[in-house]
């Protein structure tokens, strides 16, 4: 097991970076491109595990790819076009971006395909995806809802009628992905989650329509529409660059310019909640690219932290990010709370655990119940003894999050599972010396 050290706080810095292509548009764009009969090309795809993993994925359905130092280029095989050998074997690794969307795309095809994934991923619910994807007509077995999942696609997909209720961007891509493979309309009441593949369907002028309710989103999707190429240059992961903000409001006359940031109001919660406890973001150079919204972000220290009671309308749009925002409450003065984040413990590990657990290790009072966190903040906090993070499923944003608590707080940090970080943002140790951050 690779441990990293940490036993110095990051001194001040000023720096402008750039981050990595956005995971969840680097994987939708794989995906969509490979229902195009057309050849597609992007630019500054990401390049980590989860990614390549849907390149491996595609190839292993028939899908030829290209993949050079600037750019990926997929060779369509259009709508139920996968050509492979019965009881193909898929490997989703530690994806369920990859797991749940890709089922989505296979309820026509013919032949039996098995999906598997790794120690975590296997772990978690795919019955969420199961019980729609059944209702088009294709035929399923797993283990109890979880991985190994066996796939056999059905002669003629019916479009359905499906009401997401866990406000899961995942899910919801998977119907819709389906729904292209369908003679009809299928119609998805959903709950409020990240908005990329409706985005992408516009941008395609795929037959979508969006009707958007205070806490529902009402899409209606025809299928068997031919889908043109989809050329694409990703812009910036708020998921990633999200551990930098923290790191730079948290840390002492510091200064932070992050370019080409996808700053989709579905995925901004982070930001919004940073707002409510004091910190002010300023958003430059502002534009829109093929339906999502860009900026480059300005970030400074924060000088004073509020505690905040945080309104549960916000958790889809800061899913990935309630580590990180744990970190800034525990700097907070007064008590913060945090609630119905149940879905949090649907991830990679069961991250509302963890997030108390780090907090605990810290020396931060919180109360947590399945749902809920209670944050005690401690303006002050200065950490002095040594904090051990490890059997945590190798869930690369809790690797991530601790890295940065133990650059802010100080203490004797020792970190397992280095390769973690593999899986959506492998030059994160990298930025990190970048800014002056001492890694051993």
């Amino acid at each position: 097991m690779r441990f990293v050290k940490i036993r110095n706080k990051i001194e001040e810095f000023n720096k402008v970076l750039s981050i990595e292509g956005d995971k969840s548009l680097s994987i939708r764009w794989a995906l969509i491109a490979s229902q195009s009969k057309s050849k597609s090309k992007s630019v500054n795809l990401l390049l980590s595990e989860d990614v390549i993993n849907t390149l491996n994925c595609l190839r292993k359905l028939g899908v030829k790819i290209k993949i050079s130092k600037n750019f990926c280029e997929i060779n369509g095989v259009g709508l139920n076009g996968f050509k492979f050998k019965n009881n193909l074997i898929l490997d989703a690794g530690n994806s369920g971006t990859l797991g749940r969307l890709i089922l989505g795309l296979l309820i026509h095809s013919q032949g039996t395909i098995k999906l598997k994934g790794d120690k975590s991923l296997s772990k978690r619910d795919f019955l969420r995806v199961i019980k729609p994807l059944k209702k088009f007509g294709a035929d399923f077995k797993s283990n109890f809802g979880k991985l190994p999942i066996t796939i056999k696609g059905t002669n003629n997909p019916n479009p359905i009628v499906f009401n997401e209720t866990k406000g899961s961007a995942q899910v919801k891509s998977s119907v819709m992905l389906a729904a292209l493979n369908t003679n009809g309309e299928t119609i998805i009441k959903a709950k409020k989650s990240r908005n990329h593949s409706e985005l992408l369907f516009k941008y395609l002028r795929l037959p979508i329509k969006v009707q958007k309710k205070e806490n529902y989103d009402h899409i209606k999707i025809k299928g068997k529409k031919k889908i043109p190429a989809l050329n694409y240059k990703i812009p910036s992961d708020i998921s990633s660059c999200a551990f930098f903000i923290v790191l730079t409001i948290l840390s002492k006359n510091s200064k932070l310019k992050i370019r080409n940031v996808n700053i989709n109001p579905s995925r901004i919660g982070i930001l919004h909640i940073l707002n409510m406890m004091g910190v002010k973001i300023r958003k430059t150079n502002l534009r829109d690219y093929k339906g999502e919204k860009i900026a480059d972000l300005i970030i400074q220290s924060a000088k004073k932290i509020r505690a905040i009671n945080c309104p549960s309308k916000l958790n889809s749009s800061a899913i990935d990010e309630f580590l990180l925002i744990f970190l800034v409450a525990a700097k907070a003065k007064g008590i913060s709370y945090f609630k119905n984040l149940s879905e949090l413990n649907e991830k990679e590990s069961p991250r509302l655990k963890w997030g108390s657990k780090i907090l605990n290790k810290m020396g931060i009072k919180n109360v947590l119940t399945n749902k809920s966190i209670k944050i005690y903040g401690n303006p002050n906090l200065e950490i002095k003894n040594k904090i051990v993070i490890k059997n945590f499923l190798k869930d690369h944003r809790v690797f991530m999050t601790s890295v940065i608590a133990g650059l802010i707080f100080g203490g004797d940090w020792s970190i397992a599972n280095k390769d973690a970080i593999n899986t959506s943002f492998p030059t994160f140790l990298k930025k990190i010396k970048y800014l002056g951050g001492k890694i051993h």
